[in-house]
C-alpha cells in the first residue's frame, strides 16, 4: 500500500470508524459466540500470496465483528469506563505514524518532554502535592506514563523492595540478600485490585491482606496491629497499597489514618491506586476524596478509564524519581547519551525499555476538552449514577450495597446470592445489557456503571427497565420453584411418617414399649400405677424378673421371644395373662415348671372381639 492508496483506505477507515461509533446502539453488547469460532472461520496458513484491500474489510465484518464486545455501547455497563474520544484516536494515530521509540531523551526529545509536561499538567489538575511534579524548582519528583495500573504497582513495589534491601544490608551486611528479602512484608486491603498479589508474586515478597471496615474501607487502626504484629515476629513491613475507589464497589481506603502511621515506619514505602477515581479528583468537589495524599510516595490514576484517553494510558507520579529508577536502571553504552544529566530517560521508570508515544493522545484529549470539558464529563456519569441508583432504591425489591460517590452502582435483589447470579446471568445472556458481579461485604452484588462517552438519562432508563423485566420474571418463577420445593417437602415428610408407621408396627413385637399410659388411657386408669417391672441383671432374659399384678393384663414392654422364653420366678404361680394393645385380644400363658425345663405348658389365645382397638383405628 502506498501513500496514495493510504489516503484513500484512510479515509474509508475514519468512516467505518465514524459509522461504527454512531451505529453501535444497533448491536449486540456482547458477542453470541463460542470458544474457537475463529479458528473455523479463518485459514490455519497466513496468505501466500497479497490479498485485496476489500476482501480483508468484508472478513472484519464478517467475521472479527461477531465476535467483539462493544465497550463503547451504550448498554455496556461492566467494569469502569473504557475512555475513548475522537482526539484520543487521533493521537494514537499520529503516535503510530511517528512510530519512535521513546525510550530515552535521545531517542526522541518531544517523546520525553511532553511526556513530563502533559503529567504536571494533569497532575496539578488532580490536586496532587508540588512534591509529585517535575517542572517545579528543585522537585525530585515526576510522573511518567505506563500500560497499566498493575504496572505502576508492581515498578513502585520493585523500587521500595529496593530501598527496603538496601537498608537492611546496611544494617546487616554479612546476611544474604535472599535472607533479607525473605523478611519483606507488603500490605494490602482485600478490597485491593488483584495486580497487588500479582506484584508480591513477581517481587518474591510476602503480601498481608487485611480486612476493610463496613464500608470497604481500609483503616489505620487494622494496618497498625499488623504491622506490628509482624514487626514482632521478626518481618519487615515495606510497602503498603491503598486504594482510592476500589474495584468491587469504588470504596476509599481512609489515608489520613494509614499515613501517619506509615510514617512511623522508616522502610515503609505508600502507593495509592486510584486508577477509577483519581481522575474525578479534577472535580474541585470532590478533591476531599483525595485527603492523605501528602503522605504518599507514589500515586497513580488511568486516563484510559475514565478521561476520555483509550488504552493504554496509565499515569504514575512519584515523589521521589531517584528511589523510583535506582531500581530500575540498567544503563548499557549504546543507550547513553551526551544528556543524561539534564534530562529524563524514561527507559529507568518502568519494566519496559520500549514506549510509544503516548503522551501525544493524553495532549490532544486535554487540549480539545479543556479542564472544563472533561470536568462536565466525569460529573455527567455521577449523575447518571445518581439515577440509576435512585430507581434501585425506589423498588423494595432491591437494595444498593455501597455508597454512591462516582459513577459505580452496586445493587442486588433481595435475598439470596443464588437468585442474584441467576438474573446477572439471565441479563448477560440476552445481550441487551453486560454487567459483572463482585462480593462485596460477603454478599453477591451486580455492579452497574456508566461507562459510554454519550451515555444519556435514557440509555440509565432502559437499562432499569431490562433489569426489572428480567428480576420479575424470575422472582416469579423463583415462587413457583419454592411452592415445589415446599409441596415436595410436605410430601416427602408424609411419606416418610408413613414409612415410620408401618415400620413401627411391622417391629411391634420387638420393640420396647414405654407407659401404657401414652397408648390408651382408659386401659390405663384400671391397671396399678405402680410398674412390676424389676431389673435384676442385664446378662440375659433368664435374669430378669416379672411380677405381674393378680388378674389384670400386662402390656408387653420387652421381646415377644423373650416372654415365650419362659418364667423362672418360684414364687409366682398361676397364668400370665398377656394383652396386645392393637387386638382386643389375650394371650393366657400357662407357668413353666423346672420339671420340664421351663418349656411352655400351654397357651390360650383369648379372642374377646374380632374388631380392632380404638387407638389401632384411628392410626
Amino acid at each position: 500500500m502506498d501513500s496514495d492508496e493510504f489516503r484513500v483506505r484512510g479515509k474509508e477507515m475514519v468512516e467505518y470508524i465514524c459509522s461504527y461509533l454512531e451505529d453501535i446502539s444497533k448491536r449486540r453488547v456482547t458477542p453470541s459466540v463460542e470458544p474457537g469460532y475463529l479458528r473455523k472461520l479463518i485459514p490455519a496458513e497466513a496468505p501466500q500470496e497479497p490479498e485485496e484491500w476489500e476482501s480483508i474489510m468484508q472478513d472484519v465484518d464478517a467475521k472479527i465483528m461477531p465476535g467483539v464486545t462493544h465497550w463503547q455501547h451504550p448498554r455496556f455497563h461492566a467494569y469502569f469506563p473504557s475512555g475513548n474520544s475522537f482526539p484520543s484516536i487521533l493521537g494514537d494515530m499520529l503516535g503510530d505514524a511517528i512510530g519512535c521509540i521513546g525510550f530515552s531523551w535521545a531517542a526522541s526529545p518531544a517523546c520525553t518532554e511532553l511526556e513530563t509536561i502533559v503529567l504536571d499538567w494533569l497532575g496539578k489538575a488532580i490536586g496532587l502535592p508540588d512534591d509529585f511534579l517535575a517542572m517545579r524548582p528543585a522537585s525530585r519528583g515526576g510522573g511518567v506514563i505506563q500500560t497499566s495500573a498493575s504496572e505502576c504497582v508492581l515498578v513502585t513495589m520493585l523500587a521500595a523492595r529496593a530501598q527496603a534491601l538496601k537498608r537492611l544490608k546496611q544494617q546487616h551486611p554479612f546476611v544474604e540478600e535472599g535472607v533479607l528479602l525473605s523478611k519483606l512484608m507488603a500490605y494490602c486491603s482485600k478490597e485491593a485490585h488483584s495486580c497487588v498479589e500479582k506484584a508480591a508474586m513477581i517481587c518474591f515478597v510476602k503480601l498481608r491482606i487485611l480486612e476493610p471496615d463496613a464500608n470497604s474501607s481500609l483503616r489505620g487502626n487494622t494496618l497498625q496491629a499488623a504491622m506490628e504484629e509482624d514487626e514482632t515476629m521478626g518481618l519487615v513491613p515495606f510497602f503498603v497499597s491503598t486504594t482510592l475507589g476500589t474495584t468491587s464497589c469504588c470504596s476509599f481506603d481512609n489515608l489520613m489514618e494509614i499515613g501517619p502511621i506509615c510514617s512511623k515506619f522508616p522502610c515503609v514505602w505508600l502507593h495509592v491506586d486510584g486508577a477509577y477515581a483519581g481522575n474525578a479528583f479534577i472535580c474541585p468537589e470532590l478533591k476531599p476524596l483525595l485527603q492523605g495524599i501528602e503522605y504518599a510516595d507514589s500515586f497513580n490514576t488511568n486516563p484510559n478509564k475514565w478521561l476520555l484517553v483509550n488504552f493504554d494510558c496509565s499515569t504514575l507520579w512519584v515523589r521521589d524519581r531517584m528511589r523510583l529508577t535506582s531500581a530500575l536502571v540498567v544503563d548499557p553504552l549504546y543507550l547513553q547519551h551526551g544528556y543524561s544529566d539534564t534530562s529524563i530517560d524514561y527507559r529507568h521508570w518502568g519494566v519496559p525499555l520500549s514506549r510509544r508515544f503516548r503522551s501525544l493522545k493524553l495532549w490532544f484529549v486535554m487540549r480539545s476538552y479543556g479542564i472544563s470539558g472533561l470536568q462536565n464529563y466525569i460529573r455527567h456519569h455521577i449523575k447518571l449514577a445518581k439515577q440509576f441508583e435512585l430507581l434501585v432504591l425506589n423498588d423494595r425489591r432491591f437494595e444498593v450495597c455501597n455508597e454512591v460517590k462516582l459513577g459505580l452502582v452496586c445493587f442486588r435483589l433481595k435475598g439470596k446470592d443464588k437468585l442474584n447470579e441467576k438474573l446477572l446471568s439471565s441479563i448477560n445472556g440476552s445481550g441487551k445489557l453486560h454487567m459483572v458481579p463482585a462480593n462485596v461485604n460477603e454478599k453477591y452484588v451486580i455492579r452497574f456503571c456508566a461507562v459510554a462517552q454519550n451515555a444519556s438519562s435514557e440509555d440509565i432508563e432502559y437499562a432499569w427497565k431490562v433489569i426489572t423485566e428480567y428480576a420479575s420474571e424470575l422472582l416469579e418463577k423463583d415462587e413457583c420453584e419454592k411452592e415445589q420445593e415446599l409441596h415436595d417437602e410436605v410430601f416427602e415428610i408424609l411419606n416418610s411418617k408413613k414409612k415410620e408407621t408401618l415400620a413401627q408396627k411391622r417391629s411391634f413385637f420387638v420393640r420396647m414399649v414405654s407407659d401404657p399410659k401414652i397408648y390408651n388411657p382408659s386401659i390405663a386408669k384400671g391397671s396399678p400405677t405402680t410398674r412390676r417391672h424389676l431389673t435384676e441383671s442385664a446378662v440375659s432374659p433368664e435374669n430378669i424378673k416379672v411380677e405381674p399384678p393378680l388378674n389384670s393384663s400386662s402390656w408387653i414392654s420387652w421381646p415377644i421371644a423373650f416372654i415365650l422364653h419362659g418364667r423362672n420366678d418360684d414364687s409366682a404361680s398361676g397364668d400370665v395373662p398377656i394383652r396386645f394393645r392393637h387386638l382386643e385380644a389375650k394371650v393366657r400363658l400357662t407357668a413353666a415348671s423346672k420339671q420340664n425345663g421351663g418349656q411352655i405348658q400351654s397357651a390360650d389365645l383369648d379372642v374377646k372381639s374380632a374388631r380392632r382397638s380404638p387407638i389401632s383405628n384411628k392410626k
